[in-house]
């Protein structure tokens, strides 16, 4: 399978996470809402970031040719998200995921850079279904997986992690 590193909206550019967005995601694994709802990732400096990144992010890249995408607005060249395709153990298939930087949330651009990665999914991979996962507290998310498409199934738990989470699916 070859890698989709770029993925481009009218908006927003989609690019494979890699070791020069460190910095980046220092930040966005250390925000209020990722720490909340995501979890601590134990992230906690640039080379911190880095060594997640690369054990993390892109080995999935490799074995299966999809994973994190970093997101960057096009006018500006600003980094503000992260959206990606995981296979993530515990889900049946492939899970959809994203967190933005506070400044970039309630603008659309969650929505469309997840629907850049449904239509990737549903398009180019052949996937013939896609999960998300949240937090019972995250609204904000449930709200946006919601307006994807995606509909509620059941609440599940998955290996290593004792919170209960909402699971949604899309088949296509």
């Amino acid at each position: 399978m070859s890698n989709v590193k770029t993925i481009e909206t009218s908006r927003l550019i989609l690019q494979q996470s890699n070791i020069k967005d460190a910095a980046f995601f220092l930040e966005l694994l250390n925000t209020t809402k990722w720490l909340l709802y995501i979890g601590d990732r134990n992230v906690h400096s640039v080379k911190d970031a880095e060594k997640y990144i690369t054990e993390r992010m892109l080995p999935q890249f490799n074995e299966l040719g999809y994973g994190n995408y970093t997101v960057i607005r096009k006018t500006d060249g600003i980094k503000i998200g992260s959206c990606g395709l995981y296979n993530r153990e515990g889900v049946d298939g492939v899970d959809i995921g994203f967190a933005f930087l506070p400044t970039y949330e309630s603008l659309g651009y969650a929505f469309e850079s997840a629907q850049a990665l449904l239509n990737l999914g549903k398009n180019k991979l052949k996937l013939s279904k896609i999960s998300a996962l949240t937090t019972e507290e995250n609204l904000q998310s449930q709200r946006l997986i919601e307006k994807l498409g995606l509909k509620f199934i059941k609440k599940i738990k998955i290996p290593n992690d004792s919170e209960t989470l909402c699971l949604y699916t899309i088949t296509f």
